[in-house]
């Protein structure tokens, strides 16, 4: 009988890609998401993963209106500390 092991993941966000509208905070469920203090190439705060508590829903990723700015990675075994 196999044993189930409970899924993690993160949340990776691309600094340069965000707009700052802060979608992906307001949508997620965890609340795992905060507006950072520094600024990206255009000037404004980005969001960014607080580093833990990611359930991999992907609400921050549907509500992200730029394409390709937040992907959600399943943490396998080899990668957790």
């Amino acid at each position: 009988m196999s044993e189930k092991v409970k899924k993690s993941h993160r949340c990776d966000i691309i600094s340069d890609e965000c707009k700052g509208c802060a979608r992906c905070v307001n949508a997620c469920p965890k609340q795992v998401l905060e507006m950072g203090t520094k600024l990206n190439f255009m000037g404004v705060p980005f969001a960014v993963y607080k580093g833990e508590g990611c359930i991999g829903c992907g609400a921050c990723f549907y509500n992200c209106p730029e394409p390709g700015a937040i992907t959600i990675i399943e943490i396998t075994a080899d990668e957790r500390p």
